[in-house]
């Protein structure tokens, strides 16, 4: 009887199965997948609130716990009203380091306005299967026509401030305005105030809530503890994406410095680098049309501590990037594309297990081979 790796042969000769490539990228990395649940639409956002209790949003407005032990979803209500067009929705979720304490939990989403959705950081609180006390901390002024670019990620650092990212709503020169919030990385306080020593409080022509700009459309934002550095990832116009380390009023120069080209024709946005903004750490030339951006800390995979991690949409893949301790890029692998799907958001649990959404709305998650 002729063995698995030679039937895997025949279909890989007669009838172009690549099951082959799938199995040495899993046994080189020592890992495998499951699938937790399926049939959600976008599960956009993810964060875990309990060791077994991961809390998920759908971009369509709704949101659920997946109990990853019973794979049972425990649906929420207290939601508020939400633009779910376009990439307009109910979009991350994320928990503060006080969590424990307070209970809050921290939303952005695509607030309906007259004058058209603009992207909102909320929190709100968990009583049962209501989420309960929701408050707008910050409505922002990004107010466009269009359906596009509203970011948004939430990040925390050590010292109780909230940042978020706002794209840049598809006007391309509200990455250079600094009069509204589009294209931006917001900093707050935990209950929505301005930080004093924000870059730009008090200087005119900026508003005081803004820490960096110039940027496109950031769907990943991350912070890290170790090394005090905030990471950032958004999507380049055809070619360009970028990892950016995000400093206190810093401009990354979104229209006018870009590594992407229009989408009608070979000629390039901006130019690559000018003096006054920011180079990018690293760039994606074809775009991988970056949504999320992890840093793992966990023990199951301890090869991969201290690495970033984000989904691609349009590569359908999980992007591993691997950083020296000067933030440098030294590596970088792709995995899961023998799944073919858009990687949406990602989670760690307290066992280092890595779980992901995508927009076939599954959750999945990668751990150690048995």
């Amino acid at each position: 009887m002729p063995s698995i790796k030679s039937f895997l042969l025949i279909l890989t000769l007669f009838f172009g199965f690549n099951h082959q490539a799938w199995c040495s990228n899993n046994e080189q990395n020592n890992y495998q997948v499951e699938t937790l649940t399926q049939g959600l639409s976008i599960p956009w956002g993810m964060v875990f609130i309990a060791p077994e209790q991961l809390l998920f949003t759908l971009r369509e407005g709704r949101a659920g716990i997946l109990h990853t032990h019973t794979r049972q979803i425990q649906w929420l209500s207290g939601l508020p009203q939400v633009h779910a067009r376009g990439q307009g929705g109910l979009l991350d979720v994320a928990l503060p380091p006080n969590f424990a304490q307070t209970g809050w939990i921290y939303f952005t989403y695509s607030k309906p306005q007259t004058s058209g959705a603009v992207t909102t950081l909320a929190r709100a609180q968990l009583q049962g299967d209501a989420l309960v006390n929701w408050q707008d901390l910050l409505v922002t002024q990004s107010a466009e026509s269009s359906n596009i670019h509203f970011g948004s990620r939430i990040a925390f650092d050590d010292h109780v401030h909230v940042f978020f990212t706002l794209g840049d709503r598809g006007e391309r020169e509200n990455g250079q305005i600094t009069h509204n919030h589009a294209g931006t990385v917001i900093r707050l306080n935990l209950d929505g105030s301005i930080p004093k020593d924000n870059p730009f409080v008090n200087r005119s022509g900026f508003l005081p809530e803004i820490w960096s700009y110039g940027h496109r459309n950031p769907q990943g934002l991350v912070f890290d503890s170790k090394h005090q550095r905030l990471w950032l990832i958004e999507h380049g116009p055809r070619g360009g994406d970028e990892i950016n380390l995000v400093q206190a009023g810093q401009n990354y120069g979104w229209p006018e410095v870009s590594h992407g080209q229009e989408y009608w024709g070979p000629l390039a946005i901006g130019v690559r680098q000018k003096d006054g903004m920011v180079d990018p750490v690293k760039v994606y030339i074809p775009s991988i049309a970056p949504s999320s951006l992890m840093l793992y800390r966990g023990k199951a995979f301890p090869q991969w501590q201290g690495n970033l991690f984000a989904g691609a949409l349009v590569l359908q893949h999980l992007n591993r990037v691997v950083l020296n301790d000067a933030g440098e890029v030294i590596n970088e692998q792709r995995l899961l594309s023998e799944l073919n799907e858009r990687i949406r958001a990602l989670a760690e649990d307290q066992q280092g297990w890595i779980y992901f959404s995508t927009d076939s709305g599954k959750i999945m998650r990668l751990k150690p081979l048995k």
